[in-house]
């Protein structure tokens, strides 16, 4: 906005004076009572059916030139209110100021004020805030805790246990088998170990001071063994109740992917935590955050 110590009334040559309104600022010349207004005040304060004819007779250069502009002092254009009105104004098609004789402006509509809603009684506040506030409150504890029970009865079992359970689970849209093949493959090898369990953990199980032996194998063999019954099934236990929904979302290529990705990664960084252990590591345990 112009400093309106440089505007200057295009009629007395005076220095116009600003006056602030609850809209806006414009500009008035107490000698003649002209008004310098920005379009964007008018936009505000009047109707668009009183400014439209206006900007779009500025727009198109449709009127005589007139008096200088109070902010650039080059020549403004006065242009008709309306097709039917006789008053002309003066616009600047540079800086977009619009000069208003004596009570010009009147001739325009002002908008109506947005009708108020009634307050609302004090009690019915108050009510209102109160459902609010239990409305919070619910969104605050979850949807887990105020869920039913599960229907299945190893969901309840589990959930006893203390093991995670899944609610409202999406349907699938096919068999997770990629999710039963590996598992199966775990159960087995798992099982097919522990007749001789320290032996084959020693030859299978991630070395971290020796992680290349076999040719770098062992990254893979060791996801397939586990110490014992409980740590196995603990392990198929997740990979079985949340593998499930992992793989129908990504499908079976890029769900196997994943938990490779995952088994290496968690590999990788058993290894940098301890480079010179000679500890050996089984289990998929790694893997199965990202199922």
């Amino acid at each position: 906005m112009p400093d309106d110590t440089s505007l200057l009334c295009p009629r007395c040559k005076v220095p116009l004076k600003d006056v602030r309104t609850s809209g806006g600022i414009f500009y008035g010349c107490d000698v003649c009572g002209g008004r310098a207004v920005t379009i964007e005040l008018l936009r505000k304060r009047f109707t668009p059916e009183s400014i439209n004819p206006l900007s779009l007779h500025a727009m198109r250069g449709e009127g005589r030139v007139s008096v200088p502009c109070p902010s650039c002092r080059q020549p403004m254009i006065g242009v008709a209110l309306s097709a039917r009105a006789e008053i002309n104004v003066d616009v600047c098609q540079h800086c977009h100021f619009i000069w208003f004789d004596a009570h010009e402006v009147d001739t325009l509509v002002p908008r109506q004020p947005e009708p108020v809603a009634p307050e609302l009684p004090q009690k019915a506040r108050e009510m209102l805030a109160i459902a609010e506030v239990e409305r919070l409150s619910k969104q605050a504890e979850g949807p887990d805790l105020d869920s039913a029970a599960p229907e299945e009865s190893w969901k309840q079992i589990a959930a006893l246990l203390g093991m995670p359970v899944e609610f409202d689970a999406p349907e699938e849209q096919r068999r997770p088998r990629a999710t039963w093949l590996l598992s199966a493959a775990i159960i087995c090898a798992s099982l097919i170990a522990f007749s001789n369990l320290r032996e084959i953990v020693q030859r299978f199980g991630l070395i971290p001071a020796e992680a290349t032996r076999l040719g770098g194998l062992t990254l893979v063999t060791s996801f397939f063994l586990h110490a014992g019954i409980i740590h196995l099934a603990g392990n198929m236990y997740f990979l079985l109740a949340f593998g499930r929904a992992v793989e129908n979302f990504l499908r079976p290529l890029r769900y196997l992917a994943l938990i490779a990705l995952a088994a290496f990664i968690g590999d990788l960084a058993h290894i940098a935590l301890d480079p010179r252990s000679q500890t050996p590591c089984i289990g998929a345990s790694g893997a199965l955050p990202a199922s």
